[in-house]
């Protein structure tokens, strides 16, 4: 799709003239990845000026791991790790930041916080959702998951990935329209690893452009997922060049955004393939 142009994240734009980058902050002790390393707030503020620094477009702040068997986290332990992290490092860096969460009080919260941006695994399903999003007049990303993310990684099967996850995010889409969420504010994210195989997870990587075509912008995590265990074998602390190569793929195939660990390595990857190729 041609370029989405400026998203305005709650007053502060994330361009999308070129592939943006967003960078994680996981406040939860038990994320896949990096779980427990920012719990406290200096250590989240530190990592946020780090991805900063490191050319990230956008932070994404999460409070509850949404990793295969996580359980469910109590809606005030969840305010209590995000909403404190989210007012540090709005006054601390001057780029959008946004919520990883499904919870509309969360949303609300986040927002009146100076989040600018709802990220939902969910895709606006919870009751109150669509309407805390429509409200605040934010941009959100919608992303497919089958089932959720206790049981989403048994057996997950579809009769055509690409369709079924195409048909199920242009239908949130759409439910965000007739909210009032205006067309320009909504991002759709195929959800690598949410109740997918690997060989869901890479055709759907090979064939992202046909979910391009629904015509809302793209964004993928694949940051040191667990696909790439099963493909090389890796531990998660040695994922990084992997993880880079499959952003560099996604934004062959059409992603506007790619949400990552690794702020620095992916940055120069991506700005060197817009040179040679832009």
């Amino acid at each position: 799709m041609p370029s989405p142009g400026v998203i305005d994240c709650g007053g502060r734009p994330l361009e999308l003239g070129r592939t943006a980058v967003m960078g994680i902050l996981n406040v939860t002790p038990d994320s896949f990845s990096d779980g427990g390393r920012y719990l406290a707030l200096d250590a989240a503020l530190r990592q946020a000026e780090l991805m900063r620094d490191q050319g990230a477009d956008i932070i994404d702040v999460g409070g509850e791991s949404t990793r295969p068997g996580a359980e469910p986290v109590p809606l005030q332990q969840e305010l209590d790790r995000v909403i404190p992290v989210i007012e540090a490092v709005v006054e601390a860096v001057d780029i959008p930041i946004s919520v990883d969460t499904s919870k509309p009080e969360v949303m609300q919260s986040a927002l009146a916080a100076g989040a600018g941006l709802v990220n939902d695994v969910y895709a606006l399903r919870a009751p109150g959702a669509l309407e805390v999003v429509a409200a605040a007049g934010v941009p959100v990303c919608l992303m497919h998951m089958q089932g959720e993310p206790r049981t989403m990684q048994q057996q997950p099967v579809y009769d055509s990935v690409t369709v079924e996850v195409a048909d199920f995010l242009r239908a949130r889409a759409e439910a965000c329209l007739a909210a009032g969420i205006a067309t320009g504010r909504v991002l759709i994210d195929p959800g690598f690893g949410f109740g997918k195989t690997l060989a869901h997870n890479l055709t759907l990587l090979r064939e992202l452009s046909a979910l391009a075509e629904i015509g809302f912008p793209v964004l993928v995590g694949l940051s040191r997922k667990s696909m790439l265990a099963k493909m090389l074998d890796l531990p998660v602390d040695r994922r990084m060049v992997a993880s880079v190569t499959l952003a560099l793929i996604a934004v062959r195939h059409g992603a506007w955004v790619v949400r990552v660990h690794d702020v620095a390595e992916t940055v120069e990857a991506i700005r060197t393939w817009e040179t040679v190729y832009n």
